[in-house]
């Protein structure tokens, strides 16, 4: 048997990953966001989206176009999400820093995830930096799910040791 976390009080301005729903839900983001590795801005975007999901911190998804695309390196790994479909990988090089896996897509996901189909997202745990709206975000614990930790997100998060059964 395991023990359900308690949900942490989220305070004016913030949301409780708790609150969000299951199934996940995906919507637009404002404002500007950013991805860094070695030392480079490799994704820069005012057009992202962000899926939701109870216990889980947002994963934000870039428009390919803009991400750089010469960096992106497709990978043979393939894996299936009960909620958006197949999903591709890719790895990335930038100079002589190369990544395995740190980045992925579902190229047709099914319809309630449609606007994704063009996006990436990336593992922050594997990139120099990742911004939200200027706010350096934190990976979520695990790296197995790829969420995005910021100041405005309260937990527990899935991935610590322990929420396998949440």
């Amino acid at each position: 048997m395991f023990n359900r976390p308690q949900r942490i009080e989220p305070k004016p301005g913030q949301e409780s990953v708790w609150d969000y729903p299951r199934p996940p839900r995906l919507e637009p983001v404002s404002g500007r966001l950013w991805v860094v590795f070695n030392g480079q801005i490799i994704a820069d975007s005012e057009r992202t989206q962000r899926v939701l999901e109870t216990s889980h911190p947002p994963v934000y998804y870039f428009p390919i176009e803009d991400i750089k695309s010469d960096c992106l390196i497709p990978s043979s790994r393939q894996t299936f999400c009960e909620w958006k479909g197949a999903c591709r990988y890719y790895s990335i090089q930038v100079g002589d820093q190369r990544a395995s896996d740190v980045a992925w897509h579902y190229p047709n996901p099914v319809p309630d995830f449609a606007a994704i189909a063009n996006s990436v997202s990336f593992y922050a745990s594997q990139m120099d930096a990742c911004y939200v709206r200027g706010e350096q975000v934190d990976a979520q614990p695990g790296d197995f799910y790829g969420g995005w930790i910021t100041q405005d997100i309260v937990g527990p998060f899935k991935g610590i040791r322990g929420s396998w059964g949440w």
